[in-house]
């Protein structure tokens, strides 16, 4: 049975190529759902002008994919709400050495 955490795992292996965290836990991700159909993954960038963002976006496809069990993988951009730091997991502030005095 395929569940949430599964899914998060995959994205913990997926990184932003210009910062050093995992799409995970630079906050990108604000959704996952899994039915019997498909997969649903709600998502945004830290910018809406990022250079990577059809790269990552086919690597999220791509990624959870391969552990669907044949479930579609469908994958919404928003940009609302907008992200921020405080999105971010606090390993990966502290990674960054973005800790709440440094922000």
């Amino acid at each position: 049975m395929l569940s949430k955490e599964d899914v998060i795992n995959v994205l913990k292996n997926i990184y932003d190529p210009e910062i050093p965290v995992n799409i995970w836990d630079l906050g990108l991700i604000y959704d996952i759902s899994i039915n019997e159909k498909e997969i649903f993954i709600l998502m945004t960038f830290t910018s809406p002008t990022c250079p990577m963002m059809e790269d990552l976006l086919q690597q999220v496809h791509d990624s959870v994919s391969v552990i669907s069990g044949g479930r579609d993988v469908k994958i919404e951009l928003v940009w609302d709400p907008p992200w921020d730091l405080s999105r971010m997991s606090e390993k990966a502030r502290l990674d960054l050495d973005l800790t709440e005095q440094g922000w």
